[in-house]
């Protein structure tokens, strides 16, 4: 009698305590219950930074200013990382990338015999020449400027290297000249969008030589429209612009 006493006891202790197990989530559940936010987080009434955060873009180098002046010596030291995968001798092999001698001014997929990627096949359609400009925005980062492409160099970010870089590039074969110097690029001028032109019924920026609203035409430097003559209106032999 006594042993089936203590297996009650032992059962009844057992289910007691699932009992409990089972009984004080729910209570503390039911005491403790809470409403889920509508919306998780806390909202900060914070300014936009990204206008007063953001960088204004970086003019391009002045190829007619800094050229000159580069140091070859520090570009030919940065061509050094670029030595894993080119050559840059004169009739030099190619690598694991092509051969770099005369690639400045020559056109994009010089070294014949090299087998350029799909990408870089197509950027050619697109700029068709290794020319100042394009070579600087390759070596900032290539991945961005041909996507694509199987050159797997992060990039330059630093401009006085790239400079250095470029002018050692031009010292290896390049017959490409020096432009002349271009104010638009010295420090201190504005840095103007790709692409950029007064919105349709802007007036021009003071001191151009256009009316409100006339179309732009001709290139950079030229005056947009042509000066009325200042002869009596009788005078009609005299040349536009005269």
């Amino acid at each position: 009698m006594s042993g089936d006493l203590t297996f009650n006891k032992i059962f009844g202790a057992g289910l007691a305590t699932a009992l409990v197990i089972i009984a004080v989530p729910q209570i503390a559940g039911a005491i403790y219950h809470q409403e889920a936010p509508e919306k998780m987080g806390y909202f900060v009434d914070a300014p936009e930074e990204a206008a007063a955060g953001a960088e204004a873009p970086e003019l391009a180098p002045d190829w007619g200013t800094v050229l000159p002046t580069a140091d070859l010596a520090a570009g030919e030291a940065a061509f050094a990382r670029c030595q894993a995968c080119h050559t840059i001798n004169q009739g030099g092999a190619n690598g694991i990338g092509p051969n770099l001698y005369g690639v400045l001014g020559g056109p994009v997929l010089h070294s014949a015999g090299f087998a350029y990627s799909d990408a870089m096949t197509a950027h050619k359609a697109e700029a068709p020449t290794w020319g100042y400009d394009e070579m600087d925005q390759f070596l900032t980062a290539p991945a961005r400027y041909v996507p694509g492409t199987k050159m797997s160099f992060a990039g330059l970010r630093d401009t006085p290297t790239r400079v250095n870089l470029i002018a050692y590039l031009r010292s290896q074969g390049s017959s490409l000249a020096i432009p002349a110097p271009d104010p638009t690029r010295q420090p201190g001028a504005a840095a103007p969008a790709d692409g950029a032109a007064p919105a349709e019924g802007e007036a021009p920026a003071a001191g151009a030589n256009a009316t409100v609203g006339a179309p732009i035409e001709g290139v950079a430097g030229q005056p947009t429209t042509e000066t009325a003559p200042t002869a009596p209106p009788a005078a009609t032999s005299t040349p536009p612009g005269a």
